[in-house]
């Protein structure tokens, strides 16, 4: 059986509140407080922020869980990453840039890079304006151009770490019971095993046996779950 990756798009509609954190939690009260009204929010904004960590850890859900709540509070903010094709010039009216999978950045896509954190953190521009960043590696590692990695390391920087099993189980269930699903012991087991273990691709998964299901009015089940992907 081929090991399924599903791609993870706004469509999905990650929120903070969505985050299961497991040993995350500092990552996940730190943003919190970042996109908060409060007056503490200023403090924590201050210095750049700085996600690192496998692939299927939770950054790209986390950055733009983070542009969902700025947006909600009618804020605007800019957004690189490394299928940006059209990149914007720094815009004054962002409360906050935000780039993921900085580890890809092309040459061209660091120097804006770089441009967008000078304009962001410089005093002639008003206020500070936050810098939220996310790639595979700690700052000092990055592929990047030396004045561009120094920039990312210099806040807060946070280490995300995969949810092990029992929490990639407990988040499978409590996602399956939201929608009134019965998953069986044998089904969450052979999901498990059988499929790349980033959380988000497992939740998609999830989306699609649900519809699935249905649509050909079955219970969930291995032949059912084998069924959809041989339709595929």
């Amino acid at each position: 059986m081929k090991q399924l990756v599903l791609d993870i798009g706004l469509a999905t509609g990650p929120t903070l509140a969505s985050f299961f954190p497991g040993a995350n939690q500092a990552v996940l009260r730190h943003l919190e407080l970042c996109t908060s009204d409060s007056s503490a929010q200023v403090d924590a904004t201050a210095q750049p922020s700085y996600l690192w960590g496998e692939s299927g850890s939770g950054k790209t859900h986390l950055l733009q869980a983070v542009r969902e709540a700025l947006r909600e509070q009618g804020c605007r903010t800019g957004w690189l990453d490394a299928h940006t094709v059209q990149p914007m010039a720094f815009d004054e009216r962002w409360v906050a840039v935000l780039m993921d999978d900085v580890h890809l950045f092309s040459p061209a896509q660091q120097a804006l890079a770089f441009n967008w954190i000078i304009n962001a953190m410089s005093p002639a521009s008003g206020s500070p304006r936050w810098v939220l960043a996310a790639g595979e590696t700690p700052p000092a590692d990055l592929p990047l151009r030396d004045d561009l990695r120094t920039r990312l390391g210099w806040g807060h920087v946070f280490q995300l770490h995969l949810l092990d099993e029992p929490e990639r189980r407990a988040v499978l269930r409590k996602e399956a019971q939201e929608r009134g699903i019965a998953l069986g012991d044998d089904v969450v087991d052979f999901m498990l095993k059988r499929f790349s273990r980033d959380l988000g691709s497992l939740m998609q998964l999830l989306d699609h046996l649900d519809s699935f299901a249905l649509r050909t009015q079955r219970a969930i089940t291995i032949p059912l779950l084998k069924t959809m992907l041989e339709s595929e």
